[in-house]
Formats: structure tokens, sequence, C-alpha cells
């Protein structure tokens, strides 16, 4: 385990722990690494229903969570992101995979097409 996740992994940690010291009598045990403020386990919809509120609340379309990875992904490669930079937040082990989550958009396309003209015909 890096380190940086590992310093992430320990303050997750002492914060479920001060979580447990609030909900006192109230915690139920399940040994879940993500838990609600009682230790219950957290309702998979509740996380899929606050994003479909934060979506129409910005006045953007439908689309999974998921797709807000490729998004990412594309945007900070548009804005000049070094690619490592990019795999190492989307959390991928190989250039291969990030290159699955990310996607040249138009003006990137045609900068690059405009580039190789310029190198092969001047």
């Amino acid at each position: 385990m890096s380190r940086s996740i590992s310093l992430t992994v320990t303050a997750h940690r002492a914060a479920q722990l001060r979580e447990r010291m609030v909900a006192g009598e109230l915690w139920k045990e399940h040994d879940l690494v993500f838990a609600q403020a009682d230790g219950k386990l957290i309702d998979p919809r509740a996380g899929w229903e606050e994003w479909k509120d934060i979506l129409a609340a910005a006045g953007l379309r439908d689309a999974r969570v998921h797709d807000s990875r490729h998004t990412a992904g594309t945007l900070m490669i548009e804005f000049g992101i070094s690619p490592r930079v990019v795999m190492e937040i989307l959390g991928h082990s190989s250039m291969r995979m990030m290159t699955h989550y990310t996607h040249a958009a138009s003006p990137l396309a045609a900068d690059a097409a405009s580039k190789m003209g310029d190198a092969l015909w001047g």
C-alpha cells in the first residue's frame, strides 16, 4: 500500500472511531470500512439518489456515476494534464486502462491533425 493511501486509510479509520464514540450505545458494529454515523450499512440507493439530485440541481442530463470518471479523465487530458497524472488520479495501473477512460474531444483531435499536417506538409 502506498504511503498516501495508508495515510488516507488511517485518517478515515480515526474519523470512524470518532463517529463510534459520538454514537455511543447507538453504534451497531458490522465491521464495515464505510458505514453510516451509527455503524449501519450505507444504503446504496442513497448515493444514487444524491447523485441524481446533484445532476438535476446543476441542470445536467441524466448520467451514471461511472460516466463522471470518463468526463473527469477527458477534461484533465483536454486541460493539458499529464497522462501519467491522469492515470494516477483515476487509479489506473496502466496507460492502456487510462485510455479506455479518456476520449480525445474534437478540439484536441483537430489540433493534433493540424500539427501533423504542418509537420508533414509545412
